[in-house]
């Protein structure tokens, strides 16, 4: 089988805040060291790694370091980590949206990428157009296209708007367009960035089926990133783990979302607290902690506990609510809640979800908090915290693990019953 992708000492340095190196003095420097006395960039040897629950000392950030592995022709490559390990860097740099800072890319064959909602979109195009425009860009001609053009506006369900500007559509029309082009024009390479999470629950359906039949009805290679761990290991034959820019673990896809599991298990402390300086937030926001509350020693199934999150409000008055989504080690949100949204003093707040007893299944949660303000996202703070809630029935009664998500067994003792009819 020969190699579709090479990744070959890719790097990728940023400056935060700012483009360039900010003074004309260092672009100099950096351009007489490289270009005229053919030496290393001098600003390689510095910078930090991409920890965002840390505060830098350098203004100088490595999205990614050093990322070597092949993609085989045909393969389905998952590629995983948390916010900021350098997937969405990684994808752009192979889609040329962006360069490295050192190392090179070797691919064979179309690429057609789907990184975030509307990328390659022109918003005053139509959908029409657009479907024209990136065919174009593919190298495809306008004959190719329009043999393509019925199965396109098929599969997006977007015929009746197919004549208007793609800036009247929303989230989920853009993204089923922007599949449906991706996935269509004979790419040899197809690009999947986190953005199927916008769509709906038939379309998502939808685009999982035809990402397997490209990669192993038409032999093309399908690199796909997600949090949903379930829809990787469905999806994926292989993966790699991202983790501070670097890479962490490469194999066969079980053994890969095992490895991430666990390392998020491992570093998920169930109390999390901040000072105010390295606190995560923004202007108006910051978290002070974030953990579990419960009586006992350890949490089982049997226990009632509280989620809590901690925050200083920074702005008088200023109206937000927090929005909690309770996620299982697999990617999948068991429930969202929130609290009323309204004008805060400026001060500390505590922000509590109770859990009933009897409700949660025995395994390993993390918590996603979101501070939402006039219905927009201001803040979001992903796995704040994780903790882990145990079996507490006796072996005699059961010999494995409990199916499901939840477990509510108070519907079992008072709201379940057998009658003779």
């Amino acid at each position: 089988m020969s190699i579709a992708i090479k990744f070959e000492n890719i790097s990728k340095q940023y400056r935060l805040g700012l483009v360039s190196t900010k003074t004309i003095s260092h672009d100099l420097n950096r351009w007489w060291q490289v270009n005229v006395r053919g030496k290393e960039d001098p600003y390689l040897k510095i910078g930090e790694v991409n920890d965002r629950a840390t505060k830098g000392m350098s203004e100088y950030v490595w999205a990614l370091r050093d990322i070597n592995f092949e993609v085989q022709q045909g393969d389905v490559l998952g590629i995983i980590g948390k916010n900021g390990a350098g997937k969405s860097t990684l994808l752009k740099i192979l889609s040329r949206v962006t360069a490295p800072t050192t190392g090179s890319i070797k691919a064979r064959g179309r690429i057609a990428s789907l990184l975030e909602v509307g990328t390659g979109f022109h918003p005053e195009l139509t959908g029409r157009e657009n479907i024209y425009m990136n065919g174009a860009i593919m190298g495809m001609t306008k004959a190719e296209i329009t043999r393509k053009l019925d199965e396109i506006v098929d599969f997006s369900g977007v015929e009746r708007y197919l004549d208007t500007p793609v800036k009247r559509y929303s989230s989920g029309m853009t993204v089923r367009l922007g599949f449906a082009i991706a996935a269509h024009l004979d790419p040899e390479i197809l690009v999947v960035d986190e953005v199927l999470a916008v769509g709906d629950a038939e379309f998502q359906k939808k685009a999982i089926g035809k990402m397997q039949d490209v990669s192993k009805g038409e032999g093309r290679t399908v690199l796909f990133v997600s949090h949903n761990m379930t829809a990787v290991k469905n999806l994926c034959k292989t993966g790699v783990v991202l983790k501070d820019g670097g890479l962490a673990f490469a194999g066969e896809i079980n053994e890969v979302v095992d490895y991430y599991l666990a390392d998020e298990t491992a570093k998920g402390i169930v109390n999390n607290h901040w000072d105010f300086e390295n606190a995560p937030g923004l202007e108006k926001i910051k978290v002070k902690s974030a953990y579990v509350q419960y009586k006992g020693d350890y949490l089982t199934v049997k226990d009632e506990f509280d989620i809590v999150t901690e925050f200083w409000c920074l702005e008088e008055n200023f109206s937000v609510n927090v929005s909690m989504h309770l996620y299982d080690m697999n990617g999948q949100c068991v429930f969202n809640v929130f609290t009323e949204n309204k004008p805060l003093k400026k001060g500390l707040h505590r922000a509590v979800f109770h859990i009933p007893a009897n409700l949660m299944n025995d395994g390993l949660y993390y918590v996603n908090n979101m501070f939402v303000t006039q219905a927009q996202c201001y803040f979001n703070h992903d796995h704040a915290h994780s903790f882990e809630i145990i079996e507490d029935r006796n072996v005699a009664d059961w010999h494995g693990k409990w199916i499901g998500v939840v477990r509510p067994t108070f519907i079992e003792n008072d709201y379940s019953f057998v009658e003779r009819i």
